[in-house]
């Protein structure tokens, strides 16, 4: 297998929101807030869904990468309750195979709502449920080291046992890319993060205002000088400025596409990781990727939803 995901398994709500709706429930635009079952019902409670699909960070990349022709797994943790069985069916429809074997929990699936203002932002309303519960048996090693790359989210991790789940999917892998996942996420676990970018992750993906957040600095200049201090892949996408990698001391830089018509933005930094991932292990280089990873990101911002 070329690549294995593990993350959150999630399934996406998709509803059109106003700003005034976020505003009177107390949310910040683009952001991730993590929410209890009863806040979650009362948000969707007033709202039409435009759309229901299986989803989490990580499995929007894997299924991406699905679409490009590589062969990829994911592992995330559902209930077998109607949810999960929905999770797993919209995995497998896109030939994905999914890895994780379901049985009945004390907690349903997890859901997260995506609100979706005029001005093309989301912002997401997350109930774990049982994706947050994920532990180290959870995670089969011989599967880690038969994957070429494994692929995880920093919303995973969380102290305790998804925690775990992470070290043992690290200890047992050949190679690994993380994404940092959320502004909100970094300042949560920044410690315990920039011990992992320095030293454990061999590829890891974040927007502008993380990779700041992560190493306490305002300048992006820091952010690439940083970045040439580790023996680390570093990718950065910084919205109307393009993308950045930088790995060895080279710094690679890619224009962000112009005149396209935005729809949604949810899942672009998921499609651009997948388009990037499926150039670095078909050994197109990392320019190359970079425009992999630009153009993935570029076509789903122009639809509703996180999936091609």
């Amino acid at each position: 297998m070329k690549i294995l995901g593990i993350g959150n398994a999630i399934v996406d709500v998709l509803c059109k929101v106003s700003d005034e709706f976020l505003k009177n429930n107390s949310l910040t635009k683009s952001t991730m807030k993590l929410v209890n079952e009863d806040e979650f019902k009362n948000l969707i409670s007033s709202l039409k869904i435009e759309e229901t699909i299986s989803g989490g960070s990580v499995a929007n990349s894997i299924v991406g990468l699905s679409q490009l022709g590589n062969k990829v797994g994911f592992l995330g943790k559902v209930s077998d309750d109607d949810l999960g069985q929905k999770y797993e069916d919209g995995l497998i429809k896109e030939n994905v195979e999914y890895l994780y074997l379901k049985k009945k929990e004390p907690i349903p699936t997890g859901s997260c709502l995506i609100l979706i203002t005029p001005d093309s932002e989301r912002t997401m309303c997350t109930f774990l449920g049982t994706a947050g519960k994920i532990n180290e048996n959870d995670v089969d090693e011989n599967m880690i080291k038969k994957s070429d790359l494994i692929f995880l989210e920093g919303y995973l991790w969380d102290e305790g046992d998804p925690k775990k789940a992470f070290n043992k999917a690290i200890s047992s892998s050949n190679k690994v890319a993380m994404s940092l996942s959320d502004l909100f996420c970094v300042e949560r676990h920044k410690d315990n993060f920039l011990n992992l970018v320095k030293n454990q992750i061999d590829i890891t993906f974040a927007n502008e205002q993380e990779m700041t957040s992560l190493i306490n600095s305002n300048s992006f200049n820091d952010v690439i000088e940083f970045s040439k201090t580790i023996d680390k892949t570093i990718v950065i996408t910084r919205g109307e400025k393009g993308s950045v990698v930088i790995s060895k001391k080279n710094v690679y830089e890619c224009k962000a596409k112009s005149n396209l018509k935005l729809v949604d933005l949810t899942g672009a930094g998921d499609l651009f990781a997948g388009g990037f991932l499926h150039g670095y292990v078909n050994n197109m280089g990392l320019e190359k990727s970079l425009e992999k990873g630009t153009e993935m990101s570029s076509k789903i911002i122009q639809i509703i939803g996180a999936r091609l």
